[in-house]
């Protein structure tokens, strides 16, 4: 005998772009969105029967939709109304879950001012949320960002490490030290300003990162960790990925030249990575 354990389904990479228009000045916003929903789904595991299945063609609708008159100011509160809206329609639905993931667009700025209706992109990175509702309980926010690229060329060593015999890395006091941040805290409560809240995270991290005398990624990742816990007491954890984009020393003397730190040879493949979660005693 076999039985269903759990499931879940929905849908994914649902693109869109929002632009408000507010008295000439235009506020533009590009999400991708994920739901998945939960709840009495076996009838159509077992027997193909799909009476209580919402069309994730539906899902997909439903985004557009409740984004069109959506007062959110913050891809969390969009991610608790629609939670709710897919709850409040289908009760056969136990938990909702929305993870929305935000593109940075800035004003063009020209001649000194920025312009009301042009954008760039100046990065890679990537806000997060993914926010879950169940039926019996509030909302859960899980913020982040991802591939926050930063970089320093001072303040990081690496030494007193394992050799043995297949070791030839070199002890180091003074090295390159670039990574990609992915970041992800849970907040205490789904009733806060979390645009506030994103903005202090972020600089504390970036604030961290550079002002940090590094010994190893992870004695930088945990301090981190620490500053945004110690500062923030609307997180209650907070998990950081930080793979290290190694930036190799080339060495010159075959030319007969010296190289005193100052070139080098960025690596993509193989990473170091490392991972942790650090929270609350």
């Amino acid at each position: 005998m076999v039985k269903l354990a759990e499931n879940r389904y929905g849908k994914s990479r649902v693109r869109l772009v929002r632009v408000r228009h507010r008295d000439g000045w235009h506020e533009l916003s590009e999400w991708s969105i994920q739901v998945l929903l939960q709840g009495d789904f076996e009838s159509c595991f077992t027997d193909g029967d799909n009476s209580k299945i919402l069309p994730t063609d539906t899902m997909k609708n439903t985004v557009y939709s409740l984004a069109r008159n959506s007062s959110a100011g913050s891809i969390e509160d969009f991610g608790k109304e629609l939670a709710a809206f897919l709850l409040g329609r289908n009760p056969q639905v136990s938990a909702a879950e929305v993870a929305i993931s935000e593109t940075p667009w800035d004003h063009v700025v020209t001649q000194g001012n920025a312009h009301p209706a042009a954008f760039l992109q100046s990065t890679r990175e990537l806000q997060t949320t993914t926010v879950t509702e169940r039926r019996d309980g509030r909302p859960s926010v899980v913020s982040g960002l991802d591939d926050l690229v930063i970089l320093k060329t001072a303040g990081s060593a690496f030494t007193g490490y394992i050799k043995d015999p297949l070791t030839t890395l070199a002890e180091t006091r003074d090295r390159l030290f670039g990574t990609a941040v992915r970041a992800s805290w849970t907040y205490t409560s789904p009733d806060l300003s979390f645009p506030a809240l994103r903005t202090t995270i972020r600089n504390l991290l970036l604030a961290s990162f550079a002002e940090h005398q590094s010994e190893s990624v992870q004695h930088t990742l945990y301090d981190m960790a620490q500053k945004v816990l110690g500062c923030v007491p609307e997180v209650k954890d907070i998990h950081l990925t930080m793979p290290n984009k190694h930036c190799l020393l080339v060495d010159l003397s075959r030319f007969g030249q010296d190289n005193p730190n100052e070139i080098y040879v960025p690596t993509d493949e193989p990473h170091g990575f490392i991972e942790a979660r650090v929270s609350r005693e």
